[in-house]
């Protein structure tokens, strides 16, 4: 480092020293000394990237379970409504769900201490602790006049990475992977292995929603289903030192079996080097949509007092040469913001048979699936639990359902449904009457609202109908919703993602090219 750089850097913190030490004695109040350099340190990294971070001694064991997936707790996800903790999820067969905590349950104390008015992370770190200490919950359960004390031992808490594998048909199985911790690829070979076992003879891998995780798991889960050997994924950061090259390093599972790749928006990291490394190799062909775009790697640095920081030190290029990076933290507006690079500014590339793909942006599908956006109406039925509550309702009113695949909602149930809606109410405007308003406003405001009249008043008459008619109009995506609510209550994730599978439109296209051997073939080049 030039010796005018270390001055710099040894002249600003002398300064900064010295400012807060004046504050910290002439201030009119008392300062809050761990606050205010709390502060500092965000607007410092500020400046760089949104996953440089520091990572206090506090906040530790949160860092390990993203990396592990193992916390010591009770196994459960809650949420504020209001001022209220609620619990919105027990897993299945961990301590919360064993003692009998149920969804929806309001958590009113922890050991005594009242939850009301605390924020959700405070009330996770009264939860969580070590492994086989014991907490007392008083929870208030809809229904139900008496409080409820719950005593549970607290476990350690392995969260599977493979939240569900299966057959969707006699040959094709199917592994869906949550995120990338330390046991990801040993949970997808197992599940990959147990798959074959029943008869698979094509996989559909999806990473949807999967944020990422640690960079050796994607190239260990590449390794499953490309030769030892192979390149899948280099570093290059500022110190020439530190870059890598990444190569498979063991034997794999099986490099002939037609694989597809799932991803979204929501795919983002060491699932886009999975599904990059794949498509490069021409190994996979990648269906859904476009992956997040994130190309930057972190390294981990201790710092003083038990504290991390999580610092970006390089980008990652996968097979064919390409960085999938979206956006340019280096090149921020005038007002400190950051776009995405432009398609049109990116560069193409070559997989290994030839096809061109791009660098930046994320990772474009082979095949692109079109998810359909929701109605407003539905977005608020799901913001103000109406589903999430009629969930509730109906499992204490049901003892039992049918298994998830075959779950379906009696028309019976749908106009229960709507009666609880109804009753309640729902603050929702539908897009087409917000652009009504606005088209009437021009209308009025450029003087063709008197000769249109007549034809927008047909129009307002369509589209203006009650709630009653909207729930029906939209009925076909409200009841999956409600259904897929309805099965996380019995049945919970694993449940959930089984029945989503019946009419899940990626999947059904992964499934249509997979059975088409032709058609795989052409996509990936194959024998080109």
């Amino acid at each position: 480092m030039p010796l005018d750089r270390n001055f710099q850097i040894s002249r600003n913190y002398n300064i900064f020293s010295s400012i807060f030490r004046e504050l910290s004695e002439f201030y009119v109040d008392s300062t809050d000394v761990d606050a205010a350099f709390g502060n500092a340190i965000d607007g410092l990294l500020s400046d760089y990237d949104p996953y440089t971070e520091y990572i206090p001694e506090e906040e530790m064991t949160d860092f390990k379970y993203i990396t592990t997936g193992e916390y010591g707790g009770i196994g459960a996800l809650i949420g504020r409504r209001g001022d209220k903790i609620h619990v919105t999820e027990p897993y299945e067969g961990l301590p919360a769900q064993k003692a009998g905590v149920q969804f929806g349950d309001e958590i009113v104390e922890i050991d005594g201490e009242k939850m009301e008015g605390q924020d959700v992370s405070y009330a996770s770190s009264k939860l969580r602790g070590q492994p086989g200490t014991e907490l007392v919950l008083l929870l208030r359960r809809e229904g139900q006049k008496k409080l409820l004390k719950v005593k549970i031992r607290r476990e350690l808490i392995v969260i599977d990475q493979v939240q569900y594998a299966g057959m969707v048909d006699a040959e094709t199985g199917y592994i869906y992977l949550n995120s990338f911790t330390d046991k990801a690829a040993e949970e997808v070979r197992r599940a990959a292995e147990q798959l074959k076992a029943r008869g698979a003879t094509r996989l559909i891998l999806d990473l949807r929603g999967n944020g990422g995780g640690l960079l050796t798991e994607a190239v260990s889960i590449c390794n499953l289903f490309v030769a030892k050997g192979e390149i899948i994924v280099s570093t290059r950061g500022r110190v020439p030192t530190w870059d890598r090259i990444y190569r498979t390093m063991r034997q794999p599972l099986d490099t002939q079996m037609p694989l597809v790749v799932l991803t979204n928006n929501g795919s983002a990291s060491s699932s886009e080097i999975v599904a990059g490394a794949l498509q490069d190799l021409d190994r996979a062909v990648i269906v859904g949509s476009r992956t997040y775009g994130k190309g930057l790697v972190q390294t981990t640095r201790e710092v003083a007092y038990n504290g991390m920081l999580k610092v970006t030190t390089a980008k990652y290029y996968i097979p064919s040469g390409r960085c999938i990076q979206a956006i340019d933290y280096a090149n921020r507006t005038a007002d400190g913001s950051v776009g995405r690079i432009p398609d049109s500014l990116t560069t193409v590339f070559s997989t290994r048979h030839g096809r061109q793909v791009r660098d930046g942006g994320g990772i474009l599908p082979d095949v692109e699936v079109k998810v359909p956006e929701l109605s407003n109406l539905s977005v608020q039925l799901v913001i103000d639990n109406h589903i999430f509550d009629y969930a509730n309702l109906y499992a204490r009113e049901h003892g039992a359902i049918a298994p998830a695949r075959e779950f379906r909602l009696s028309e019976q149930d749908y106009r229960s449904f709507k009666e609880f809606v109804i009753k309640r109410g729902v603050n929702y405007d539908l897009r087409s009457r917000q652009e009504m308003k606005t088209l009437k406003r021009v209308l009025e405001y450029e003087g063709f609202m008197q000769t249109a009249s007549e034809e927008f008043a047909a129009l307002e008459k369509k589209i203006g109908k009650d709630l009653a008619h909207d729930l029906d109009q939209f009925r076909p995506e409200i009841e999956k919703l409600l259904r897929q609510e309805i099965i996380l209550r019995y049945y919970y994730q694993r449940g959930q993602l089984e029945a989503s599978l019946v009419d899940d439109e990626a999947v059904t296209e992964a499934v249509k090219i997979l059975s088409d051997s032709a058609r795989y073939q052409s996509i990936l080049h194959l024998g080109d």
